[in-house]
């Protein structure tokens, strides 16, 4: 197995290839030497002088990367330079939270700045989905674009499109992002296991040819082979779900006709992504935007591309995480050639924790060894404990944010007024705009080391966190999940945590301590209403 580096300096080509080796090493060297190198590579970099404007800002959405996935927190095996120089040069949250443990709720609240369980509709949304944010609705991206931002897309939206029955997907594919606040978008149009398997430009399918339309169904619409009747076919294979349409050798929720010249590669997914997104930054160094790059690693099928294959004992989920390194690389080294490096805000972050089997066989249980993708925390994607949503958080702004680490209580449903504030935007919001979203800039900035008095977080259940203490609400949903093998916490009673002693969420303390459960209790009472 060799480690692959990765410098700063190797930049997109027009041959969409980004982060070009730099150098092997065996596996006799560590993951911190390889982050040291990267780093005295990086450090070549000429600074720019900082500028007391407000920054552009960059937010770096990962897919299912979980809180022990990145070198910085702890992973030993997976080498992530590139966040780990990010990392140690800007400010590194230990308790900082996605909205929910699935992406599509996530997504809504980061963007609305409202709890998606206040909303009705809001689950994982399937390939029709009309769109869940309505047109017009104050949002990061609209509150970043009245304070002079161009705002941008670029990867997996997952939010919806359209209006029902289904998206006109052949047609003008409208309400989407761009009724929502953004100028421009590249898209995934919903995930990389759904159908359609195309990218969609602003309103449009790109590349579309006008005598092979696109369409999508729930099901089977013309008879089409599937990942059950070719299941001996398909270059990899599924475990549960992800076996209706079959597009690049690999089963897919839902079914699609259509579009056969201009499906998408998966293994060329990171790099068309990428690309876009370093264009953008390229093309708009003089003036101040807004990047939403969100990734789609590592969310299942994991097919990186070849130049990542092996670069960690893991299979396709290691080295997916590795390749989204490599795009942070990437966006960085645009960054630093465009010479706004210490003009922009990058915030790197994931839509919820981790899961291994998540309906592909990819080796990532077989391979999965003594790598922990929760650190020590418990559960993963869809779970009500800590692992289903304390994610990595990671701020770098050369010259304002001072390195260091921080435990400040932090979630992503303050992006839109912390900012928004950071812009300079100091509109009079109505009333139901970003109703549960509060402005965090001194803590995200690390001029404060208090954050939230409490956090929600959603899974089957809702919980809250106030200080190192947790409470779980009771639910009747399943404890196991038992296709992707993840503890999701539900139970029937009450569960308390306290997470400084036990951040494993092992033992409930709730029959013990009945004033502390029940303040809690009240807390997320008051909260619902």
């Amino acid at each position: 197995m060799q480690h692959v580096l990765y410098s700063s300096s190797s930049f997109i080509d027009e041959k969409s290839s980004f982060a070009a080796p730099l150098m092997t090493e065996g596996t006799s060297m560590s993951v911190r030497k390889i982050t040291t190198c990267v780093l005295m590579t990086l450090s070549c970099c000429g600074p720019v002088a900082a500028d007391s404007t407000a920054p552009n800002i960059v937010l770096i959405y990962a897919d299912d990367i979980g809180y022990g996935d990145l070198g910085c927190y702890g992973a030993e095996s997976i080498p992530t330079p590139h966040i780990d120089r990010l990392a140690a040069g800007g400010l590194r949250f230990t308790s900082a939270y996605c909205t929910s443990a699935t992406c599509t709720p996530s997504r809504y609240s980061l963007l609305t700045g409202e709890y998606a369980w206040r909303r009705p509709g809001t689950g994982i949304a399937p390939p029709n989905g009309a769109a869940l944010i309505e047109p017009g609705r104050v949002t990061l991206p609209s509150l970043l674009q009245d304070a002079g931002y161009t705002t941008a897309l670029i990867g997996k939206w997952h939010l919806g499109l359209g209006t029902p029955p289904k998206p006109d997907w052949s047609g003008v594919i409208k309400p989407g992002p761009l009724e929502v606040g953004f100028d421009y978008c590249f898209m995934l149009p919903t995930t990389n296991d759904r159908v359609p398997c195309v990218y969609v430009e602003n309103y449009r399918i790109v590349d579309l040819d006008p005598s092979d339309p696109v369409d999508v169904f729930r099901k089977n619409p013309d008879g089409q082979v599937t990942g059950k009747t070719h299941r001996s076919t398909l270059k990899m294979d599924w475990s549960h779900g992800h076996n209706n349409s079959i597009v690049n050798g690999i089963g897919r929720i839902g079914f699609m006709t259509g579009g056969m010249d201009i499906r998408w590669v998966d293994e060329e997914m990171a790099d068309v992504f990428t690309k876009r997104a370093c264009q953008f930054v390229r093309e708009h160094a003089d003036q101040r935007f807004f990047l939403f790059f969100s990734s789609h690693n590592i969310h299942v099928p994991r097919a990186p591309n070849p130049r990542f294959v092996g670069t960690t004992p893991h299979g396709p989920r290691g080295d997916a995480v590795v390749e989204f390194d490599g795009s942070v690389g990437a966006i960085m080294a645009a960054l630093v050639e465009s010479r706004i490096d210490r003009k922009t805000l990058v915030i790197i972050t994931s839509d919820n924790g981790p899961v291994v089997d998540d309906g592909y066989q990819d080796q990532s249980v077989a391979k999965l060894g003594d790598h922990r993708p929760a650190g020590l925390l418990r559960g993963g994607k869809y779970s009500n404990f800590e692992g289903g949503t304390r994610v990595p958080h990671i701020v770098y702004w050369p010259g304002r944010v001072e390195p260091g680490v921080s435990n400040a209580l932090m979630s992503q449903i303050d992006f839109p007024a912390t900012l928004a504030g950071i812009a300079g935007n100091s509109s009079v919001l109505p009333t139901d705009a970003i109703p549960d979203s509060i402005d965090l800039s001194a803590a995200l900035l690390g001029d404060s080391e208090v954050g939230r008095s409490f956090v929600i977080e959603q899974a089957g259940s809702l919980s809250v966190r106030q200080g190192d203490w947790k409470y779980i609400a009771p639910s009747n949903g399943a404890q196991v999940n038992r296709n992707t093998n993840t503890e999701l916490g539900n139970s029937g009673q009450p569960q308390l945590y306290n997470l400084a002693k036990d951040p494993g969420e092992t033992t409930n303390l709730a029959g013990e301590l009945p004033e502390q459960l029940a303040e809690l209790q009240q807390m997320l009472a008051e909260v619902k209403e």
